[in-house]
């Protein structure tokens, strides 16, 4: 993946398929700068893109990914992921 988010390359994600950080990162950079009405339709596709390709995460792959991504955001990021994680159904 061209220009590679910082988190991506973090030494606790070394044990994670490289197939996976890649969905996660065309993930994280569609997200950007949509809008919530937005956001659906383009989860959605992701969604039915991972069960396609038989994409799936353990906790700890998840964990993991969210403590790398944690690691490189600015204090404004951290905010939105606190409150998307207080919100999600995964924990």
């Amino acid at each position: 993946m061209e220009n590679r988010p910082e988190w991506m390359s973090d030494p606790i994600l070394n044990n994670i398929e490289e197939n996976k950080l890649r969905f996660l990162g065309e993930l994280v950079t569609g997200c950007q700068g949509k809008s919530q009405k937005e956001l659906m339709p383009f989860m959605m596709t992701k969604m039915k893109q991972a069960k396609n390709e038989s994409i799936s995460f353990s906790s700890a792959e998840v964990g993991a990914v969210i403590s790398a991504i944690k690691k490189y955001s600015t204090p404004e990021e951290l905010k939105q992921i606190d409150n998307i994680m207080r919100k999600a159904p995964i924990h």
